[in-house]
C-alpha cells in the first residue's frame, strides 16, 4: 500500500482475469460508451490483464485504471520500443487523490524495466500530462477538397489496383517504407492489421509501378457523398500523381473529400487552386522515458570528429533521468550521455539546460534547439546549442494510427 493525496491508501498492481468486468465498467463511464452484449464475449477474449494497471483502495475496489501497450515505433529510421499509455481513467469518487499520478509514475518504473524509453499517449488535455513529462510532439494537417479543388488527373505509368482482399504482407511492405521516413509511426504487427487497421470501413486501391512493384496505397470509403481517407501511402512522387487520379476519378459522385497528411505536406503548393480547407491538429504527446538509453540508440548526424556538450537534465517524475551529464558524439553518429558524478553548475556558459519535455520535443518532435533557446524552454550559449542543433537529424513527424 501507497499514500495518495491526503492520506488516502492504495495499492498499485496489474489487473487480473477476474476483474475484467471492473476495468470494463470503469472505462464504459469514463469514456461513456456501451458495449453491446454480443461484443463482451470478445472483449473478454481480447483482455490482456497483464498490460493494465489499477489503483485499489484498502477494500481491493478499483479506483483508477490505465493500460500499458507494449509498442514499437519509428525513428529516425530506426525501431524503437515504445509504451503506450491509454484508457486512463477514474471513478468520479476517486478523483484528486493522486491515483492517476501514482499510476504513472509507476508506468514509467515498468517502461524502463522493460527497456522501452520512449513512451506515447493521446491526451484529454496537454496542460494535465505535460506536468507529467509529456510533450506535444505529433500534429497532422486535415484537407476538405470539394470535387473541383482536387489535383487534376494526370496519366502515369503503371496502373492502379483495387483490393478485394486485404493482403497484409503486401500492404504491410509499402507502409513500413513510407512510415519509417518519418518520426512517430507504430512498427505495425500482422495482429495490429487485422485489430485497428483492417477494422475500419473502407477499400483499398494499390498503386504498381510499370514493373509491377507495389509503390502505394489508399484506404478510403464513400458514403452520403463524402469520401474519406482513412491511410495514403505514396513511397515516390508517381505514385503520389496516380493515387490521386484515382481518387479525382471519385467527382462525380462526391461533394467533399477529407484526407490528413504530415504537418509539411507540400500539395496546396502543387495545386491550381490552392484555397482548400486545412486544418492543423494537435493529435499525440510523447516522452522519454531513459535518458541514457534513447541517446544511445537514437540516430544522431554524423560529424568531422568527436564533439560534446554538458547537459544538465530535470524530470521531476523519473528520477533516473535527473543529473548532470556529458552529451558525446563520434563522428559516425554514435551517441552516448555520460553522468557526471561531480555535477556541473548550471550558471557555467558552456551547459544545455532543459527539462525531460524540452529533450522529448528535440529528438521525438523536430523543435530545432535553436528555437527552444529563443523561447526560453532551454538554456545555454548559442554555439554549444547550435553544437546540439547539428547532431539532430531534421525528421517530420507523423501519426496514422490510433490507441
Amino acid at each position: 500500500m501507497i499514500a495518495g493525496k491526503g492520506g488516502v491508501m492504495m495499492e498499485i498492481r496489474q489487473l487480473r482475469v477476474d476483474e475484467f468486468e471492473s476495468r470494463v465498467a470503469l472505462s464504459q463511464f469514463a469514456f461513456q460508451y456501451q458495449v453491446a452484449p454480443e461484443q463482451m464475449e470478445a472483449r473478454r477474449l481480447a483482455f490482456r490483464p497483464e498490460h493494465d494497471w489499477g489503483a485499489f483502495d484498502e477494500q481491493g475496489a478499483l479506483m483508477s485504471a490505465l493500460l500499458l501497450n507494449p509498442l514499437e515505433i519509428w525513428v529516425q529510421g530506426k525501431q524503437f520500443q515504445m509504451g503506450g499509455v491509454a484508457g486512463v481513467a477514474t471513478w468520479p469518487e476517486a478523483r484528486r487523490q493522486g491515483c492517476v499520478s501514482k499510476l504513472l509514475v509507476h508506468a514509467l518504473e515498468t517502461m524502463r524495466n522493460n527497456g522501452q524509453t520512449v513512451s506515447m499517449l493521446h491526451p484529454f488535455a496537454f496542460s494535465f500530462y505535460r506536468k507529467y513529462g509529456y510533450e506535444m510532439t505529433l500534429e497532422y494537417k486535415q484537407y476538405k477538397f470539394e470535387p473541383h479543388q482536387l489535383p487534376s488527373r494526370t496519366e502515369t505509368p503503371g496502373q492502379i489496383k483495387r483490393m478485394t482482399e486485404p493482403n497484409i504482407e503486401l500492404l504491410n511492405s509499402i507502409y513500413t517504407a513510407y512510415a519509417s521516413r518519418f518520426n512517430g509511426p507504430l512498427v505495425r504487427t500482422p495482429e495490429w492489421w487485422k485489430d485497428r487497421v483492417l477494422t475500419k470501413t473502407g477499400r483499398f486501391a494499390v498503386y504498381y509501378s510499370a514493373d509491377n512493384v507495389p509503390e502505394g496505397y489508399v484506404f478510403y470509403h464513400v458514403a452520403d457523398k463524402k469520401l474519406v481517407i482513412n491511410e495514403w501511402v505514396s513511397t515516390n512522387e508517381v505514385s503520389r500523381v496516380a493515387l490521386w487520379t484515382y481518387i479525382s476519378n471519385h467527382d462525380s459522385m462526391v461533394t467533399e473529400v477529407i484526407i490528413s497528411v504530415p504537418i509539411d505536406d507540400p500539395l496546396p503548393f502543387l495545386l491550381s487552386d490552392p484555397r482548400i480547407k486545412q486544418e492543423i491538429v494537435p493529435y499525440f504527446m510523447s516522452r522519454i522515458v531513459d535518458a541514457q538509453g534513447f541517446v544511445a540508440q537514437y540516430p544522431w548526424a554524423e560529424g568531422l570528429q568527436e564533439e560534446e556538450v554538458l547537459l544538465s537534465l530535470t524530470d521531476a517524475h523519473a528520477p533516473w533521468n535527473n543529473g548532470s551529464y556529458r552529451l558525446v558524439w563520434t563522428a559516425e553518429g554514435a551517441g552516448q550521455l555520460e553522468a557526471l558524478e561531480d555535477g556541473v553548475s548550471t550558471a557555467e556558459k558552456d551547459v544545455i539546460s532543459c527539462d525531460i519535455q524540452s529533450l522529448t520535443a528535440m529528438l521525438l518532435g523536430n523543435r530545432r534547439p535553436s528555437f527552444l533557446l529563443e523561447v526560453g524552454r532551454i538554456s545555454g550559449s548559442v554555439e554549444n546549442v547550435a553544437r546540439l542543433e547539428r547532431h539532430i537529424p531534421t525528421k517530420t513527424t507523423f501519426l496514422m494510427d490510433f490507441f
